[in-house]
């Protein structure tokens, strides 16, 4: 089976590098196929290399507290752009000050995005999550 790829990045001003490296190394060591676009991406970078690499899952961060504005509308622009179906995951600090992580899901849910994660997520759950929305079978 084709190997899956993913685009990963840490989405609008930010500049938190960390955990970027730390997803890059667990997603690669679980057998993805992962295309780092770093810190600072914009939506269109994000589009950009998913449509250059053929990528399967649009994997945001954001830790700033400003995800939700930087997100707002990518799903739309993954369609005009023909990747309307891509997987998108979104993890991190979205949102500035202490809200109910329940309802900011609810709002990522909303904007299209297809799994939600809030801070400290070990990656052993998105790469289970992975694993399951793209069918591939564990070893």
């Amino acid at each position: 089976m084709k190997q899956k790829t993913l685009v990963l990045g840490v989405i609008g001003s930010d500049v938190h590098a960390v955990g970027n490296r730390i997803l890059d190394y667990a997603f690669t060591h679980a057998g993805f196929r992962v295309i780092n676009i770093g810190v600072l991406a914009t939506q269109e970078e994000f589009i950009n290399a998913a449509i250059e690499t053929n990528a399967d899952v649009l994997m945001v961060s954001s830790l700033y507290g400003h995800g939700e504005m930087d997100c707002r509308g990518l799903r739309e622009k993954c369609q005009e752009k023909g990747i309307g179906d891509i997987l998108m995951y979104v993890g991190g600090n979205l949102v500035v000050g202490k809200q109910d992580f329940e309802s900011v899901k609810e709002r990522f849910l909303a904007m299209g995005f297809n799994r939600v994660y809030p801070p400290g997520t070990m990656p052993e759950v998105p790469i289970k999550d992975l694993r399951e929305d793209l069918g591939i079978s564990e070893e």
